[in-house]
C-alpha cells in the first residue's frame, strides 16, 4: 500500500511520514511541492493522498481537481490545510477532497481518518 504525502513544511512531513510508518500503512511517498505530488500520482499505484492546499508549483485544490477529473484516479483524499477558512473547505470538497483537518492536527485523529478512508 502507497500513500502519498504532500506538504511543503518538512517538520510537518517527517511527523505525518513517522506516525504512518510507525502504525505500519506501508510505503509513504513524499512530495515538497505540487509538481513533485503529480509525478508521483501518475508514477505509482497510490492508494491514499494526504495534501496540505497551499504548496509551491500547483496547490492542493488543483491536485484534487486532476485526480478527480481523470477515470483512471479513484484515490481517497485528505486535505490538511493551516487555513481553515470555510471557502477553502468548501472548495476543496466541491472539487471532490474525502475529508479535511485543519493544522495543528492530532495525530491519533490522523490516523483514525487514515484508515476510513482506506477502507472506503
Amino acid at each position: 500500500m502507497k500513500i502519498l504525502v504532500c506538504d511543503d513544511d518538512p517538520v510537518v512531513i517527517n511527523i505525518i511520514l513517522f506516525k504512518l510508518q510507525r502504525e505500519g500503512f506501508g510505503e509513504v511517498i513524499v512530495a515538497a511541492d505540487g509538481r513533485e505530488a503529480l509525478a508521483q500520482i501518475k508514477i505509482n499505484n497510490i492508494k491514499l493522498i494526504i495534501t496540505d492546499l497551499q504548496m509551491p508549483f500547483l496547490s492542493g485544490l488543483e491536485i484534487i481537481s486532476f485526480v478527480r477529473n481523470n477515470q483512471r484516479y479513484k484515490t481517497p483524499i485528505l486535505v490538511m490545510s493551516s487555513e481553515g477558512l470555510e471557502d477553502d473547505v468548501l472548495k476543496a470538497f466541491e472539487l471532490g477532497a474525502d475529508d479535511y483537518m485543519v493544522k495543528p492536527f492530532s495525530l491519533p485523529e490522523l490516523m483514525v481518518r487514515v484508515k476510513r478512508l482506506l477502507r472506503k
